[in-house]
């Protein structure tokens, strides 16, 4: 998507953002104490720390929630995703972990697995599936809603050693029902781009390590549908971005999801 065609058409989804908004929705079992959250959602461009999975193209994707009384959940996520030079057409993600409190700080000690169904790994490729431990914290004063994270991986994407992501952010609620979501991140990969002293059994990510900031709106519009305009902004030249590709710049990514 060209940045400056992006901008138009948010501006249009930011007026959209005026309209009159229902109260979210979720299911709840109470027989066995679960609720259960579902979110489809449609995306202009799959954007994850800044770097789009869709090779700039939209996606269609769905999470589903499933926690339990006592703060255990599970939860998965699917998205279509095209890496460059592969076949990988899917993403799919499982998580688990607890949630609990401590005070008024909401804690959430999880894994998830990113896996890519379909993938055929060629000869003298790396495994993209990799997993990482995630510890999440959130502490709300209206109308500000702090958040941070922390996750690690001890064999990141394309086998490229440790993979280390920090991230400080807040939501604010504006007037008019809009949130404000502010984040800003680093990616920390021990093996970033492969040199000539590099050994062939090595897998490297493709890009340095990085800084990701983003800034977006959200709200609800019409018939519980959540619209959202997202700009993201991270360190990497495009030189640097797995030799030269455009998946890294500045842009704006428009969204539509709808919880049940």
């Amino acid at each position: 998507m060209k940045l400056h065609a992006a901008i138009a058409g948010a501006g249009l989804a930011a007026g959209l953002l005026l309209a009159p908004a229902p109260a979210p929705a979720q299911q709840t079992v109470d027989s066995l104490g679960l609720t259960i959250l579902t979110t489809p959602a449609i995306v202009s461009d799959y954007m994850f720390r800044g770097i789009s999975q869709t090779r700039s193209a939209p996606a269609v994707q769905g999470t589903v929630d499933v926690e339990h009384s006592s703060g255990l959940y599970v939860g998965a996520f699917a998205s279509n995703a095209v890496f460059r030079g592969t076949n990988v057409r899917q993403e799919v993600d499982l998580s688990a972990g607890y949630r609990f409190a401590i005070g008024d700080v909401k804690l959430d000690v999880g894994g998830t697995y990113y896996f890519y169904p379909g993938y055929d790994r060629p000869t003298g490729g790396f495994n993209l599936d990799y997993y990482e431990a995630i510890l999440r914290a959130s502490y709300e004063t209206a109308p500000i809603k702090f958040l941070g994270q922390v996750a690690y991986s001890p064999n990141f994407t394309g086998e490229s050693g440790t993979g280390i992501y920090v991230e400080a952010g807040a939501d604010i609620t504006l007037d008019f029902g809009i949130t404000l979501s502010l984040r800003a991140g680093y990616q920390w990969i021990e093996r970033n781009v492969a040199t000539a002293t590099s050994s062939p059994n090595d897998g490297f990510f493709g890009t340095p390590d990085y800084g990701v900031v983003s800034v977006g709106f959200s709200r609800e519009l019409i018939g519980g549908v959540i619209g959202s305009v997202t700009g993201s902004y991270t360190s990497i030249d495009r030189a640097d971005c797995f030799g030269g590709a455009n998946l890294c710049g500045s842009r704006v990514i428009l969204g539509l999801t709808r919880p049940f």
